[in-house]
């Protein structure tokens, strides 16, 4: 018999201003034993030392995850030129140096290069898998590989401040599964220069944004206490890139079976993936099929 997991049914998201120094799921673990939580999720690692957006999510709010994910997303990082490193960040041993530095103007002019749909390889200290094991484990121990590029949606890359020679502060929205780190070493490649990243946050991720996350000192005082719990944002956030449809009381016990359910169409057609609603509240994600909501995500609230 599977064991029973301890904790409070509580569902929704807290939207955490993460640290450097902290690891995603380190975050996760700290949320989930500040409110006592079943279950809890994040939807999008941020690496240990960036900062910004880190949306944890509790219980049934687990299964609006992959929209998030999915979701657009946007970084404000700091570009160090003239260094390449192992881990393309400032972590890493440097590998490669250059005396060249490029003009504000040829920066501004590569940044087209990056913009699109474009291909990228992952740094190879990084989660992706090779034969089944992470990338970086493999790096750790010496070993020789080679990751193959993925695709990537660039929607813009702008250069917002230039410190100095070498550095420069670049904004970027991007899709599911970019690397910052891979970005900026690209692009200094691209300009004959190096470059590797030695600051990057987060500023949104989604319907989420950083000025509005909780730090994790507040996550400490608040925890186990009902003040924490007003920090919590509703499950419905995680669906804000989805259309709406509303649902009768009849349908919305069918759905929550696991049914199809009668909806109110609204603004959706045949074929859409949308979300049911009754009574303001989020009954099942799924396809909306002549009048009726197949669902593929019911949620127990």
């Amino acid at each position: 018999m599977a064991r029973k997991r301890k904790g409070r049914d509580i569902s929704g998201w807290l939207v955490v201003d993460k640290p450097a120094g902290m690891t995603s799921t380190a975050v996760v673990n700290k949320v989930r034993w500040a409110l006592e939580a079943k279950k809890a999720g994040h939807a999008g690692t941020l690496d240990p030392e960036a900062t910004g957006v880190l949306a944890v999510a509790l219980g049934e709010a687990t299964k609006t995850v992959p929209y998030i994910t999915d979701a657009l997303k946007a970084y404000r990082f700091i570009v160090r030129l003239g260094q390449a490193t192992n881990t393309d960040d400032a972590e890493g041993e440097v590998i490669a140096e250059s005396d060249a530095r490029p003009s504000d103007e040829e920066i501004k002019a590569a940044l087209g290069g990056f913009i699109g749909d474009i291909m990228q390889v992952p740094p190879k200290f990084s989660a992706v898998k090779i034969d089944g094991q992470r990338a970086y484990k493999l790096a750790r121990e010496g070993e020789d590989f080679e990751v193959e590029a993925r695709p990537l949606w660039v929607e813009e890359l702008v250069m917002t401040d230039r410190p100095d020679a070498d550095h420069v502060e670049l904004e970027m929205t991007c899709g599911k599964g970019g690397y910052v780190r891979s970005i900026a070493r690209d692009l200094g490649e691209a300009l004959g220069c190096h470059g590797h990243v030695v600051r990057l946050r987060r500023i949104w991720s989604g319907p989420f944004e950083a000025e509005d996350g909780i730090s994790i000192d507040q996550v400490d005082e608040l925890a186990r206490t009902p003040a924490l719990d007003d920090h919590l944002l509703p499950l419905e956030q995680g669906l804000a890139d989805l259309p709406e449809v509303k649902c009768t009381a009849d349908g919305a016990a069918r759905l929550r079976n696991g049914n199809p359910g009668i909806v109110m169409p609204g603004e959706v057609e045949y074929g859409d993936e949308c979300w049911a609603s009754y009574q303001g509240k989020a009954v099942a994600v799924g396809i909306f099929k002549a009048g009726e909501l197949h669902p593929s995500r019911v949620f127990l609230t």
